[in-house]
């Protein structure tokens, strides 16, 4: 976030550059007009802002396994359903029909079956006497072996028509199946929060792809499902406070916690071109859910870090120059700055006698209106503070200024000494 605006007045400081050094040849002996405040301790409390939905907490969708009309719904929308009530009726005539059909195909098989082991047990009598002939010497061992593989082919049509059996009857209990999914019920106790069919309308069932006739959900542990942008999404943590506002609730604040971080960011639907990175944040809400309902639009502030007693100074304080703009004048040619990678320093104007002498500093946490110093100013250091043109384009190092704080009436005026 304070990078944001860093680079705000960055993109700021840019536009204005080729003005920057005429405005100031044309105003050098006029002093510009600042307001001031004094560097203070205060708590400052940094919040992440992101945006997204209530949904509950605990959710089914109920979709149909099997394809066919819808000839009953006994719930509507609102309803309040217990754990095992029956919710939908489908019309189940086609599965009754193609489970007597494969009943019938069972009781085929299991016939053949009964029928190719009579034969084979023939098959095994007239295989044994054959043996008993050849040890007397009375048949030839040519039609002992003809016997025999006659035998092993009555066991192999037999083997055959037990797998057949099994296969018909593995059918039957599919097919059984399909005709017990014709008849829904509540898998959990819920509301029903959201009913998508009506009786008469035809439920598509497939494995790939979801048709939802209706969601039960418990509205009674309800949270917010938000998008945290990705320069953010560092600064959460699980059990983080939040504060929540939903858009119908106007003037009421919800309370609640973090209680999911998704580690991976969210894919871009087809067709969008936003390129925006943002990351799903689930947040538990903990205050009163009674006048909730999914799919309200909401707004949470999370509670990312607190400092009671920071050294702080209003944001707008806080800008930026190059090197090269704070040496300008003379006086300031062996003062020592250091650049950040993007070749600015980060400085806070301090006003002294009528004069403003840039201090490099370095921030901390920051809140909507105040922002953490932590080194380049002391406690009571009188510090620029309006306005935002002044401090990120007009100021320049050692320049004169008519100063008044902020809050006061009353001007001082100070000029060069």
């Amino acid at each position: 976030m304070k990078k944001i605006v860093i680079a705000t007045i960055v993109i700021t400081l840019l536009v204005a550059g080729g003005f920057y050094v005429k405005s100031q040849k044309g105003n050098e002996n006029k002093a510009t007009e600042i307001e001031t405040t004094k560097v203070t301790h205060a708590k400052i409390i940094q919040k992440v802002n992101a945006t997204g939905k209530i949904q509950p907490k605990t959710k089914v969708n109920i979709s149909a396994d099997v394809s066919a009309k819808i000839i009953a719904l006994h719930v509507k929308e609102g309803d309040w359903v217990e754990k095992g009530k029956l919710l939908v009726e489908l019309d189940k005539e086609r599965y009754i029909a193609s489970v007597e059909s494969q009943e019938a195909n069972v009781r085929s098989a299991q016939a053949n079956a009964k029928l190719v082991k009579a034969n084979m047990e023939q098959a095994k009598r007239v295989w044994r006497r054959s043996e008993e002939l050849v040890s007397k010497k009375l048949e030839s061992q040519a039609d002992l072996d003809a016997k025999d593989s006659a035998y092993q082919v009555e066991v192999a049509r037999y083997e055959s028509s037990l797998e057949q059996v099994a296969q018909i009857q593995g059918t039957l209990k599919r097919t059984m199946d399909d005709l017990s999914k014709t008849t829904m019920y509540a898998p959990m106790s819920g509301t029903i929060s959201k009913l998508n069919k009506e009786a008469g309308e035809i439920a598509i069932g497939s494995q790939f792809q979801e048709d939802v006739i209706m969601t039960i959900a418990n509205l009674n542990e309800m949270e917010a499902l938000v998008n945290v942008d990705e320069n953010d999404i560092i600064a959460i943590k699980l059990n983080q406070e939040a504060e929540i506002e939903v858009d119908a609730l106007l003037g009421t604040m919800l309370t609640g916690q973090v209680s999911e971080i998704a580690t991976s960011a969210i894919a871009a639907q087809n067709g969008q071109t936003n390129q925006k990175t943002e990351f799903e944040v689930t947040i538990t809400i903990t205050s009163d859910v009674s006048k909730l309902r999914p799919g309200m639009t909401t707004s949470a502030n999370i509670v990312t870090d607190t400092r009671e007693n920071a050294l702080s100074v209003p944001i707008q304080s806080v800008t930026v120059r190059t090197v090269d703009q704070l040496k300008e004048k003379e006086a300031f040619k062996n003062k020592e700055y250091t650049a950040a990678d993007d070749g600015f320093v980060e400085i806070v104007f301090v006003e002294n006698n009528g004069k403003v002498i840039a201090h490099q500093v370095k921030t901390g946490i920051q809140s909507n209106d105040l922002i953490e110093i932590t080194d380049g100013l002391k406690l009571n250091d009188v510090v620029v503070s309006g306005s935002y043109r002044a401090i990120s384009r007009d100021l320049s190092n050692g320049e004169a200024v008519t100063s008044k704080k902020k809050g006061m009436d009353k001007e001082q005026t100070s000029g060069d000494n």
